[in-house]
Formats: C-alpha cells, sequence, structure tokens
C-alpha cells in the first residue's frame, strides 16, 4: 500500500509540474522535492525519467478515456466516432502540456500505455463502423488517418493563440476524414458501395465465423485484406 501510495504522490507531483511549466519543469530534482521523495526512489518505481513521464501521461489520460469509454454508445456509429473526434480535440485544447507529452514525441514501433489505450478505443469505434457495413477503407487504415488527422489539427490549434482558433477548423478536417473512410447509411449506400465496404464488413466479422477452420480463416482473412486495399 506504500509503495502505491509513493508512486501515486509521484505521478500527482510530476503533472502538477507538467500543466504548470511544461515538459521542462519535470526534472527529477524539482519531482523528488514536489513529491517528498529521494531521486532514487522515481528510478526504483519507474524504471528511468522516461518510465514517469509515461506513467504521467496515463495518469492524465485516465479521465479523458472514461469519458470516451462509460459515455453511452451512439447508435450511429459514424456519429459515435465524430463524437469521440471531438472530445479528443477538446482534450488537447484544454490539456496541451499533457497532451504534447504523450503525442510530441513520436518513437517508431514505440507506444506510450496512454497511446496504446487511445488506439484501442479508437479501434474499437472504427471496429463498429466497418461491422455495420460503412467503411471504405481497412480498418487499419481508417484508424491511421483518423488518428493522424486528430493529432494534427490539434496540435494546429494548441500552436494559435486562444483568440485566433477557428473552432471550424476542427470540424472541417473531421468531416473530410470521414467521407473519406465512410459510406453514407443504408439504402443511399446500397447501389454504389462497391466491394470494398463488404469486404471490410466481412473482415470485421471473421472472428465470429466459428464454421471455418483457423486455415479457412486465415486464407479468407488475405484475401479481404487484399479487396480492402484495391483503391
Amino acid at each position: 500500500m506504500e509503495a502505491t501510495s509513493t508512486r501515486e504522490r509521484i505521478v500527482e507531483a510530476a503533472a502538477a509540474l507538467l500543466a504548470e511549466g511544461g515538459r521542462e519543469a519535470v526534472s527529477t530534482r524539482a519531482v523528488s522535492a514536489a513529491a517528498g521523495v529521494q531521486a532514487p526512489t522515481i528510478y526504483r518505481i519507474f524504471g528511468d525519467k522516461r518510465g514517469l513521464l509515461d506513467a504521467v501521461g496515463s495518469h492524465g489520460f485516465a479521465a479523458y478515456l472514461r469519458s470516451k469509454t462509460t459515455r453511452e454508445r451512439d447508435p450511429d456509429p459514424v456519429a459515435d466516432l465524430r463524437r469521440g473526434w471531438d472530445l479528443h480535440v477538446g482534450f488537447g485544447l484544454a490539456h496541451p502540456a499533457l497532451y504534447t507529452l504523450i503525442y510530441g514525441e513520436p518513437r517508431p514501433g514505440v507506444e506510450s500505455p496512454a497511446q496504446r489505450d487511445a488506439a484501442a478505443v479508437l479501434a474499437d469505434m472504427v471496429r463498429r463502423i466497418a461491422e455495420a457495413g460503412r467503411l471504405r477503407v481497412s480498418e487499419q487504415r481508417a484508424a491511421h488517418l483518423v488518428h493522424s488527422a486528430g493529432v494534427g489539427i490539434t496540435f494546429t490549434l494548441i500552436g494559435l493563440a486562444p483568440d485566433e482558433r477557428d473552432p471550424a477548423l476542427a470540424e472541417l478536417a473531421r468531416e473530410s476524414v470521414l467521407a473519406a473512410v465512410t459510406t453514407d447509411p443504408a439504402p443511399h449506400a446500397a447501389p454504389d458501395a462497391g466491394p470494398v465496404p463488404t469486404a471490410v464488413a466481412l473482415r470485421a466479422a471473421l472472428p465470429q465465423l466459428s464454421t471455418l477452420s483457423c486455415g479457412e480463416r486465415g486464407l479468407l482473412r488475405e484475401w479481404l485484406d487484399r479487396v480492402a486495399a484495391d483503391r
């Protein structure tokens, strides 16, 4: 219990320093003083400063992720993704230092715990759209496009003075991305939906096809991925 309490105290102290002075303010010395611990304690619990920063990111991101995962889902999966986009941008503008900590330093092939949790939530939203037969591209491509556009527009707005931020900018980016990766709801999309949304929808349903063997599902997955990638 004491170890957990010490860990939480260190994370909360680092989070407060981050909010007040940005990443530069989160030095080992400053965190140690604010949390009332010795520097070796920080390294023993978190391994290194990167481990501490990842813990701060997860701590600050937790409330935001709860707001996305505990709210009632919209019956329309595209509308649900639209709301998720707005929550993401709103979080970044409300907590710019924390947002920059989480997304400002990409590490190829490495995801922080906060990034991994957020990616899982986005993947679930995209999967619902795929299952509804309304995805124009593969789930992976849709998730990457939504993520990159959302992060990019959020950083653009963070970099502007508050009185220069155009709220329509995020809306225009959001609708452009949604138009690129989703179709209209049936029956409007049915006549010209084409094979790609159908392939993506079937790809999303593969885990439920228990009548097929693992080998058959693997082969079908390969075929469907090829169809989904054909633009």
